[in-house]
């Protein structure tokens, strides 16, 4: 039901009284601290000015939100140069009307944050996610709050935070005579495989407004989140009339000007122009489509691709691109390699099931991003498809001895480990209902909206391989909570995904690593290896890219210590 009448100050005293005359007073000028910002209740204003006057004062590095505000032009009006009326639409869900669902998702446990670790994870998501982090501080004093509740989605093995959500209560903020409530903030770690968390984190907090005798939870949206939007219509949100109002400043920038090259670019390139950015210098993108950018201070100009500047030499890019270069190179400094050979342009690969093993991986050459390459590959049949397979995207294809192990990405920038990841190819996970094409399409459409586009599952022969040697066919219904890698490589153009244990990165790893980064004599790179354990000395490396995705390993300071090697003197001590 879609409800017209806007809401205003007047509209909730009438409610009021309408209630019961001896109903506690509407607190006026109601705003509270979510931790990324203030929300201002603009129907607990007076008028429009006294509300446009609050939400400019706006503190610096956070973002406020007027809500509720039946008049958005008016409150524009007081000042059109620092005001925007924000393009999302707002959506109610009757809490009488809903129906909780009787089968919850299994290993997810949501519960309030409590802990500083706990809003460190949430940060971490949130700035994966684009979101203004939390501020420390003033959800640690509110997190007991019954006004202000912020829940969590968890791991029930591991712990680890898969989502949250904020959840307010308009009775016990604002003495509502409507009795309602509100969900703000709502993120899931892009890297989640597990289905339905965000779901999981809207029920949860419904549920709870439900027993406190909310009777509707509101919330805002972009207009052109169509995934959310989706997820909420399925739960019965109905589209209502109100509007909100922001404050412009450079978080909510996207929001009220017109696409600039900025906004074209990929997140491995944007992570760095909005670091550059924030220290005063000047960024000037010249192939939008193709992230090639210059950045400028004090006279020095620099070109970047991405993470790949002119400081890289030519020499070190090609040892990087050609991967029986780079072994070559690696070997000579001692250090640990697959012995693999190139395969040439006569000899049938089937014949290397026998001098190097009978699990092999093919590579091309010179390829990237993981196109092209098979792993654990265990016939002459599927090894000739395989180089096949390679050949198109480079003319020699090297084939090495499979090695088992974690695949590690150890990022090394200006000769320090700035950060590490272990890096886990794309899995799915069964829900009982959907068939396993289903679900690759459902998850490849989830990493592809939280990366921009980078991070996708391609269903090509090697997909259905993987599926297939797992005993599977696609369309075969996936038993729920059960998961399925559907690719041997974890790189993460093809949905893969990253944990973090750079805390955790044995210093054997970590030397090695450097020591690799001096013999191509490259200053920034993405050094790969095969791994037991990242907690262990062992490894065999593998790869060695010379473009790495900085926004991969968030929330390191990757861009930090790319644009301090840039511009040593705009460093931020």
């Amino acid at each position: 039901m879609l409800r017209r009448r806007q809401p205003s100050y007047a509209h909730l005293q009438a409610a009021r009284h309408r209630g019961h005359q001896q109903a506690p007073a509407i607190k006026p000028n109601v705003s509270l601290h979510c931790g990324w910002g203030r929300l201002l209740f603009g129907h607990t204003f007076v008028n429009e000015q006294e509300l446009a006057a609050t939400l400019l004062e706006e503190s610096q590095g956070e973002r406020d939100i007027a809500f509720y505000v039946a008049r958005p032009h008016v409150v524009v009006s007081h000042d059109p140069q620092r005001l925007f009326l924000d393009p999302s639409d707002s959506y109610r869900l009757w809490l009488s009307e809903y129906q909780p669902k009787r089968d919850r998702v299994k290993g997810v446990r949501v519960r309030r944050l409590r802990t500083l670790a706990d809003i460190e994870q949430v940060n971490a998501i949130y700035q994966r996610c684009r979101m203004q982090p939390l501020d420390v501080d003033v959800v640690m004093d509110k997190r007991n709050s019954q006004e202000q509740l912020y829940l969590l989605a968890e791991d029930c093995h591991t712990g680890a935070v898969l989502g949250a959500v904020l959840g307010l209560n308009h009775a016990l903020a604002f003495n509502d005579p409507e009795s309602g409530s509100s969900l703000w903030s709502l993120a899931v770690d892009p890297g989640c495989q597990t289905p339905q968390v965000g779901e999981t984190l809207v029920r949860h907090l419904a549920e709870k407004m439900q027993t406190r005798g909310c009777h509707y939870l509101d919330l805002s949206v972009l207009h052109t989140n169509q995934a959310a939007i989706s997820l909420y219509q399925r739960l019965g949100f109905r589209q209502i009339q109100t509007f909100a109002v922001k404050k412009k400043n450079a978080i909510n920038q996207a929001l009220y000007t017109d696409t600039s090259p900025l906004d074209v670019l990929n997140p491995y390139a944007r992570i760095i122009v909005d670091e550059a950015i924030s220290r005063g210098i000047h960024v000037d993108v010249e192939d939008a489509e193709h992230n090639i950018f210059t950045l400028s201070w004090g006279g020095r100009r620099i070109r970047c691709h991405e993470s790949l500047s002119d400081l890289t030499p030519a020499t070190a890019m090609t040892l990087c691109q050609n991967k029986w270069l780079t072994q070559r190179c690696l070997q000579r400094a001692g250090l640990k390699t697959p012995a693999g050979v190139m395969l040439a342009d006569d000899q049938d690969p089937a014949e290397l099931l026998e001098t190097l093993g009978s699990r092999l991986v093919v590579k091309p050459h010179d390829g990237e991003q993981g196109k092209g390459i098979a792993v654990d590959v265990r016939d002459a049949e599927t090894l000739r498809a395989a180089v096949t397979t390679a050949q198109r995207y480079s003319s020699q294809v090297l084939i090495e001895p499979f090695c088992q192990g974690d695949d590690l990405r150890v990022l090394v920038i200006n000769d320090e480990v700035v950060a590490a990841a272990v890096r886990r190819p794309a899995t799915i996970c069964g829900t009982g209902q959907h068939s396993i094409a289903e679900l690759i399409e459902r998850t490849s459409r989830r990493r592809a909206a939280m990366t921009g586009g980078e991070s996708t599952i391609p269903m090509d022969g090697e997909t259905r391989r993987c599926v297939e040697a797992a005993g599977y066919r696609l369309e075969d219904v996936l038993a729920e909570g059960r998961s399925l890698a559907v690719r041997k490589t974890a790189n993460l153009h093809t949905g893969g995904t990253l944990e973090d244990v750079t805390t955790v990165l044995h210093p054997a790893l970590r030397e090695a690593a450097l020591r690799a980064a001096r013999a191509l004599q490259i200053p920034v790179t993405g050094i790969d290896m095969l791994v037991p354990d990242p907690t262990l000395p062992d490894y065999v490396l593998i790869e060695a890219n010379e473009r790495p995705g900085l926004a991969n390993h968030e929330p390191h300071p990757t861009a930090q210590r790319f644009i301090d090697m840039l511009f040593p003197t705009t460093r931020q001590h």
